[in-house]
């Protein structure tokens, strides 16, 4: 029987001590995609919101830094390669667990679908110039296949590369807001504006705030690499700190330098002007014509880090419900020489491939609906699944809080949960604006992750009645999980 194959043998274990602190924080890092987030989603928030961008990714920063208070102090007790699946389970209960694995999974494959897209367009317009005119599909298949292949490596092999390209986008965008203080601002000098709390809740504010939480998506990177890191009681905290610190800093900083490059009064007529070369022309201002041509190779490189985050990140969620029984046993196949979770790999690519080609067959546009409708959906997935994890860290506390502060285990995640709800409402309400589009199947975004979360919950209580063994095995893998942590 399938359950029954989920032997030692037959699902190895992952590598062990193999990623230290900084290995984790390239991961979120990288997830966040700098270049991306930046040069894609902050226009909009300009645009569409207000001038309070950089003062919204402090306020956001801010929220997950108190969410991080409990969810670090549970990492002690849940050390799984599940992820937010194991933090679920470990206070809600394995019925809940298994939704926000559901919820997570999706999520997860939603928002690689949308960056495989977005890639394949943003190489096929750099590349058409130079006489290479191919459509965005294949692009993002090539793309797809070396994802793959990083993938099967070792993960201190993805670590390093990632680390690589995080550093690279990092510092260019560095470059240019040190180049904005130096010049001594713009037309208005160097203010506080866009940092500003009268600017943050002005009008706009929650349109602003949609495109700011997008920009802290995949920071469970730090969670679900707990089996493979050095230490993980030590590694885990200080990596989601570390994670969420310089991602709040970092974001805040370039887009008040450009709040400052264009001026308060300008800078939202200026992204109204053109979305694509709002950073573009601020950077070449500042910086000259060749760091245009860096920004188009970065952003390339920002994108394929983005996606080899995420396809690690899926991995360890298809071994961990592959070895937990809830999926193909197969899926918690070890890489003899690797480590890796191979066949995870080979399984969900084959996945987002095949959603891929449904999309270029009916010729959706790859731009407007592939990438603006996944990620809109993972935005409200991944928001519903961390609600969760704030309720399950307030449960798992309230039973005993193992020596930490009712502030860390008792406060913070109710602070964070009702932040967090509120976000999941707000962005729902907002999903017109956030897609462009008006399709009634954008509309049941909310819904059907609703819906998604029910069904884990149902077939985790009919495998609680049709088979008990597998249902009560569940609780041991934790159990092995953290003693082995």
């Amino acid at each position: 029987m399938p359950n029954e194959i989920n032997s030692k043998s037959a699902r190895g274990k992952l590598a062990g001590s193999s990623v230290g602190v900084a290995h984790i924080v390239f991961f979120v890092v990288a997830a966040a995609a700098p270049m991306a987030a930046v040069v894609g989603a902050t226009p909009p928030a300009f645009a569409f919101g207000n001038i309070g961008v950089p003062g919204a990714f402090v306020l956001v920063g801010l929220l997950y830094l108190v969410f991080s208070a409990g969810f670090t102090a549970m990492a002690r007790h849940v050390s799984s390669a599940g992820g937010f699946y194991a933090y679920i389970s470990r206070g809600l209960g394995r019925p809940f667990g298994v939704a926000g694995a559901f919820l997570a999974m999706v999520t997860y494959l939603a928002i690689q679908i949308g960056v495989y897209a977005q890639v394949g367009v943003f190489a096929r317009a750099a590349l058409e110039p130079l006489g290479i005119a191919l459509p965005w599909w294949f692009w993002s298949f090539l793309v797809l296949v070396t994802v793959l292949w990083c993938g099967q490596r070792h993960i201190v092999f993805s670590g390093r590369l990632l680390g690589v390209c995080m550093i690279a986008e990092l510092f260019i965008l560095a470059l240019f807001a040190l180049g904005v203080v130096l010049a001594g601002g713009g037309p208005d000098g160097l203010t506080s504006a866009g940092l500003r709390p009268s600017d943050v809740f002005a009008p706009g504010v929650g349109v602003t705030l949609i495109f700011v939480v997008s920009a802290f998506i995949g920071f469970e990177a730090t969670a679900i690499f707990g089996e493979e890191a050095a230490n993980p009681d030590h590694a885990i905290p200080r990596a989601t700190v570390a994670a969420v610190t310089i991602i709040t800093v970092f974001y805040a900083f370039i887009s008040w330098a450009v709040v400052q490059y264009y001026g308060a009064g300008a800078v939202a007529s200026k992204a109204n002007e053109s979305l694509e070369n709002f950073y573009m022309g601020a950077i070449g201002g500042v910086l000259g014509g060749w760091s245009t041509v860096a920004v188009n190779i970065l952003l390339l490189t920002s994108l394929f880090a983005c996606l080899l985050s995420f396809h690690n990140t899926l991995n360890r969620y298809f071994y961990a419900l592959g070895r937990d029984g809830l999926l193909w046993a197969g899926l918690s196949a070890v890489h003899r020489a690797n480590s890796s979770p191979h066949i995870a790999g080979r399984v969900q690519s084959a996945l987002v491939g095949a959603i891929l080609v449904g999309f270029a067959l009916i010729g959706a546009d790859p731009y407007a609906v592939v990438f603006a409708w996944t990620v809109a959906f993972a935005g409200i997935g991944i928001l519903a699944v961390q609600v969760l994890v704030s309720i399950s860290i307030l449960i798992f506390f309230r039973r005993q809080r193992h020596g930490f502060s009712a502030l860390r285990v008792v406060i913070a995640p109710v602070v964070a949960g009702t932040a967090l709800a509120a976000a999941f409402v707000q962005v729902s309400r907002n999903l017109p604006l956030l897609t462009g589009s008006e399709s009634l199947m954008v509309a049941s975004f909310p819904a059907c992750v609703i819906l998604i979360g029910l069904a884990g919950i149902l077939l985790a209580l009919h495998i609680r009645r049709s088979n008990p063994a597998l249902y009560d095995r569940l609780d041991r893998t934790f159990a092995e999980a953290t003693a082995e942590a």
